[in-house]
């Protein structure tokens, strides 16, 4: 039987072999930042589910860390930051079938999404935790094996999970990922570190880490289409200027508490 995992790899090859398709590769997709360019705007995707690196607000506006980020960006190209935002589970599908121009919501820096996109960065760094509520009675990750877990569907995490075996249930983003485990409808989540524990705290939850998780330091970046060097070294070059002066860490004091990277 092909595994969920198995699919997901082939659908991303295929999708990747679409894009290839279009044209002469190097001659197409090499002036994909002179398209952009002449357009005036850059779209930029993320779930808008994932606070607070890039949430819906109540003036239904997508605001966040990672927002902040693409905008900025966009702005030290001379473009404008069209904000757009799909499910994360078929996001990477939407870049390579050119619904928006880059990605910038979290996405973690993978050996596998690497194959299929390219990234600019890595924008911040974090861990893998697991969370339960306050006073449970699971504090190893030994006992796990017995517990159901929360996992956002189509995130690292949920990959994670599935390959230790753990029970999972899958959710569209970090909010709900927080009222099931509130709720007690599962024993643990699984999330980023930085992005679970602030939205905790913003909500008020009690909350405990699993100490014993032995997980390494990733890097957050933004992926685009393969093939553009222009567009990603114009990318890299605004993220590199504003790490330099300043400005990086006035964005993730005003949305994280201080710098990530």
């Amino acid at each position: 039987m092909t595994t969920r995992r198995s699919l997901m790899k082939t659908t991303l090859a295929a999708g990747a072999l679409l894009v290839a398709g279009l044209g002469t590769t190097s001659a197409v997709q090499a002036e994909e930042l002179d398209t952009i360019m002449e357009k005036g705007v850059i779209r930029i995707a993320m779930s808008g589910a994932y606070p607070p690196f890039n949430f819906v607000n109540e003036k239904n506006e997508v605001v966040g860390f990672d927002p902040a980020i693409g905008t900025e960006i966009a702005k030290r190209m001379g473009l404008k930051a069209e904000i757009v935002t799909t499910a994360w589970d078929g996001i990477i599908g939407g870049l390579l079938a050119n619904k928006y121009d880059a990605i910038v919501g979290s996405m973690t820096i993978t050996e596998e999404r690497d194959k299929v996109v390219d990234f600019v960065g890595p924008y911040y760094a974090t861990k893998r935790a697991i969370f339960t509520k306050a006073g449970s009675p699971i504090t190893s990750v030994s006992q796990l094996g017995d517990a159901t877990l929360g996992v956002t569907l189509g995130e690292t995490h949920e990959e994670w999970a599935r390959d230790q075996g753990y029970s999972i249930r899958t959710y569209k983003g970090l909010p709900e990922l927080l009222l099931e485990l509130e709720n007690g409808r599962v024993d643990a989540i699984v999330n980023d570190s930085i992005a679970a524990i602030l939205a905790m705290k913003e909500k008020g939850y009690d909350y405990a880490v699993i100490p014993d998780l032995e997980t390494e330091a990733f890097g957050a970046g933004i992926a685009i289409r393969e093939g553009n060097p222009k567009l990603g070294a114009a990318m890299q070059k605004a993220l590199d200027d504003m790490m330099a002066d300043g400005t990086y860490v006035k964005i993730a004091e005003q949305w994280v508490g201080g710098d990530i990277r």
